[in-house]
């Protein structure tokens, strides 16, 4: 594993244990976003592993696409919320309208979120030698 990657999967990690913290102090908002980054740093980093470049994109099926692309199996991650986890990426962090995005999102939606993005992790880590 060369160390980009190794430095993408502590991110991936710190993001995640971000996403616990802020759920534990009510932020909702703020855990669905850092889960939806840990699901996004994972991805790129298996894509780098691979020494495919993955796309700036905060889209996390087309990086799935990419990984299909690749030859790895991506089953386990079907049946996966990761569309709504990649809305949750600018959903969270940017008011619509007169709604702030801490008006928007409640336990319920960080805890899918959260689930999703640990499920994407241990996808990752059983591809990592």
């Amino acid at each position: 594993m060369t160390p980009r990657v190794e430095a993408g999967l502590r991110q991936a990690d710190n993001d995640l244990a971000m996403a616990g913290y802020a759920v534990d102090g009510g932020f909702h908002a703020q855990a669905c976003y850092h889960a939806s980054q840990e699901a996004e740093k994972a991805l790129k980093a298996i894509l780098i592993s691979l020494d495919s470049e993955p796309r700036q994109t905060h889209a996390l099926e087309a990086l799935v696409s990419s990984l299909a692309a690749a030859g790895v199996p991506t089953e386990p991650l079907t049946g996966l919320r990761l569309n709504a986890l990649s809305r949750m990426n600018s959903a969270t962090r940017y008011p619509d309208g007169d709604q702030a995005p801490s008006d928007l999102f409640d336990r319920v939606d960080a805890d899918m979120a959260i689930a999703t993005a640990k499920n994407v992790l241990a996808f990752v880590h059983s591809l990592m030698p």
